[in-house]
């Protein structure tokens, strides 16, 4: 044997020794077997969707169709993600593994508390700055984590992957995932995914103008593996990173608008198959939203909103499916993704389920990303059909680049990110659905502002399209429906009304017990039967509801666990049939079991007079018109409320008390709160324009107070 074999052979025995030196984690104990045996343990919820398929079922069945009505509360654990005034909205479904409930929260938080009582384990705080709230389109939400060997992996905001200890809450390692820090506005928003021997995770940000793409990380170090990009660079300044963008360029113009980073963020829930070995991502939409301004000879724009399969060792492409080609209404496909083995003309085929923005229901064969087929679950304007070739036929009266146009889905989409769950033992798909249609216009004189919204279009729906005359306004109502959707037969098998504003329903869990349960942005917990949709019971929770419950069982009973807080897209005016109207919204872990008690409500929410505005010298009306257009621009995708509707996550503008008008240029220039989550915006606001903003404000706050003091209006919340 030569030196250097000696040398290897001891260096490899030495490493043996350290391994099984190295005590087992206390906590947290995922790994590939336990996984993919996940059914065997049906009281776990090791992953965002229970075990490997990702179908959000239980199989459970302790509390079922005959007993749900007994369901009550076991326990409750605030999980406040206060800064300043402000409590955010919480998207994330709870992983729990022997006895003990990891959840992630706002800014990358993470809570965890024992499964069985709700007493806090640990949390983690990633001290995000506050200002970086600026860059995050639709509040400052996370979706989950991974949990894995003994460790927790969770995104921040601000871009960092961090691993904790998942006994200690201990930072062990953290790793910087963005390009071009502080050029683009990317944040965090989704969760990681574990896919082998990497954790891979993505990013938000398409709105402001950022190039998308997936990271691989090294469990162990956080050292990176590999990334995919999902959409060009711009070739004037270097060779593609890797050959699936070399074929991707080839599908854009080449005076495409690369300074505007083109998009195909993946901030949704990505899959790791381990029967084939392969990691599933869904890419989302472009930037600016209609095609002929990002890429004016049009094109398919590969990849966005798009499934991707890639090879967790390197990241190379295996297949692709785009679902909306040229993709102009902001039809992610983001959206989760469920794994299945469904019967296909007579065959067993293993399939991937996905119901995305675009209002198709598809069903993949997840080896070689053939479709199977698509069909629309609620009403779609956008495309007549899919047709033998995979493709949507698009409809020429969805076009809004010469005129305004009616279109179906809305950018909401006809599912958004709220989890869709699947039953193996109904066979149903249950999709939280929004009927909605929208009208939207083209942005002629768009061009991209760094840091800034850069959509390049202007969309009507939801809340706003109250104003539309008749019969527009009727045509563009809101529905917002639980759907029990065949994905073999692709058809509707039962409906269930849910809401009538935008985001009432939130994510989907379903059991063995015959049962489906979904919170609802009303502040209840629903249960229905799985096969019938017959409502069985509904918990009044008195916090809106928007992320998926779980299920798990400790000590021989099950329980139903779900985190509970208003925000994400609707933080800036929220919906009048929501609990915040009626309650405090702040974050909440709740879990039931049977045999408990009555679910405790938040404090009923205070309503405040509206305060004397201040009188400014130099108030106009050309100034405070003025005003209204900047507010529009720079502030009303947060404070965007006004009057009855102003009711939000943020402080209402239109209510300020004197010592805020008194430090107004200071906060919103010199970024005074900015750990609070008020950014400066000294760079986008000058003082005039300041002034400016203020004076509209003044002018609209004198109104409303005029307005409560005759009756006619209400108090500021």
């Amino acid at each position: 044997m030569t030196a250097r074999g000696r040398v290897g052979r001891a260096l490899a025995l030495g490493l043996l020794l350290a391994s099984c030196s190295e005590p087992a984690p206390l906590e947290g104990r995922v790994d590939l077997e336990r996984l993919r045996s996940a059914e065997h343990e049906p009281g776990q919820w090791l992953a965002l969707g229970g075990g490997f398929r990702a179908e959000r079922f239980s199989r459970l069945a302790q509390i079922d169709a005959d007993n749900a009505a007994e369901l009550g509360f076991a326990w409750e654990y605030e999980a406040r993600s206060r800064r300043g005034r402000v409590e955010h909205g919480q998207e994330a479904t709870p992983i729990v593994v022997d006895g003990v409930l990891y959840v992630s929260g706002p800014w990358g938080s993470v809570f965890a508390v024992d499964a069985k009582t709700g007493a806090e384990r640990w949390r983690y705080d990633p001290e995000v700055d506050g200002g970086y709230a600026r860059h995050a389109c639709c509040d400052v939400v996370n979706r989950g984590v991974a949990v894995w060997r003994g460790r927790v992996y969770v995104g921040t905001l601000d871009g960092f992957l961090v691993a904790l200890d998942a006994s200690t809450g201990r930072e062990l390692w953290r790793t910087d995932t963005l390009i071009e820090r502080g050029a683009r506005a990317y944040t965090i928003t989704g969760p990681p995914q574990v896919a082998k021997n990497v954790v891979v995770i993505g990013n938000s940000g398409a709105e402001f103008g950022v190039r998308g793409y997936v990271t691989a990380y090294d469990l162990e170090s956080g050292a990176q593996a590999w990334r995919f990009f999902t959409v060009p660079g711009d070739p004037a300044l270097g060779e593609p990173e890797h050959p699936e963008i070399a074929a991707a360029l080839e599908t854009w113009d080449r005076d495409s608008s690369w300074e505007s980073g083109l998009g195909g963020t993946v901030w949704g829930e990505m899959v790791y198959d381990p029967e084939l070995d392969r990691l599933y991502v869904g890419t989302g939409n472009g930037t600016p939203y209609p095609v002929w301004l990002r890429s004016p000879s049009g094109g398919d724009n590969l990849y966005l909103a798009s499934i991707l399969a890639l090879d967790p060792d390197d990241g190379r492409l295996i297949w692709h499916y785009q679902t909306t080609p040229g993709e102009s209404w902001d039809y992610t496909a983001t959206q989760n993704l469920i794994l299945a083995e469904l019967p296909i003309g007579g065959v067993a085929r293993k399939v991937i389920l996905q119901a995305p923005k675009n209002g198709f229901f598809y069903v993949l064969d997840r080896e070689t990303g053939e479709l199977i087929s698509a069909r629309p679950f609620v009403p779609v304007s956008w495309a007549s059909g899919i047709d033998a070739s995979g493709r949507p036929v698009a409809s020429a009266t969805a076009s809004y680049r010469n005129a305004p146009a009616i279109v179906f889905p809305t950018q909401a989409g006809a599912h958004n990110w709220q989890p869709m769950a699947f039953s193996p033992v109904t066979g149903l798909v249950y999709i939280p659905a929004r009927e909605q249609g929208m009208v939207m216009a083209n942005e002629p004189f768009w061009r991209f502002a760094p840091g800034e919204l850069n959509l390049g279009s202007v969309a009507i729906y939801g809340a706003s399209a109250e104003r539309l005359p008749e019969p527009e306004r009727t045509r563009l109502e809101t529905r917002e429906l639980l759907i029990a959707w065949d994905p073999v037969a692709q058809r509707e098998r039962f409906r269930v009304p849910v809401g009538s504003e935008q985001y009432a329903g939130g994510g989907v869990l379903a059991t063995a017990g015959n049962l489906v349960v979904q919170g609802t942005s009303a502040g209840r917990l629903a249960l229905y039967r799985a096969d019938t949709g017959t409502r069985l019971a509904e918990i009044e929770v008195g916090t809106a509801i928007m992320a998926a419950p779980v299920s798990y069982q400790i000590d021989g009973e099950q329980y139903v666990a779900v985190i509970a807080g208003l925000g994400g897209a609707v933080a800036s005016v929220h919906p009048r049939e929501s609990a915040a109207w009626r309650y405090e919204n702040y974050g909440r872990i709740l879990a039931w079991k049977l045999g408990g008690g009555p679910t405790p409500l938040p404090r009923p929410r205070e309503i405040r007079a509206i305060p004397e505005p201040p009188v400014l010298p130099n108030l106009s009306a050309a100034g405070a018109a003025r005003g209204e257009r900047l507010f529009v621009r720079h502030c009303a995708r947060c404070h965007g409320g006004r009057g009855e509707s102003r009711l939000s996550s943020y402080p209402d503008l239109f209510g300020l008390p004197a010592q805020t008008h008194a430090a107004f240029d200071s906060i919103v220039r010199g970024g005074s709160l900015s750990s609070a989550g008020m950014a400066s915006f000294a760079d986008v606001v000058s003082e005039a324009d300041a002034a400016a903003i203020q004076s509209y404000l003044v002018r609209e706050q004198a109104e409303l107070r005029a307005a409560s003091a005759s009756g006619a209006g209400r108090g500021s919340p």
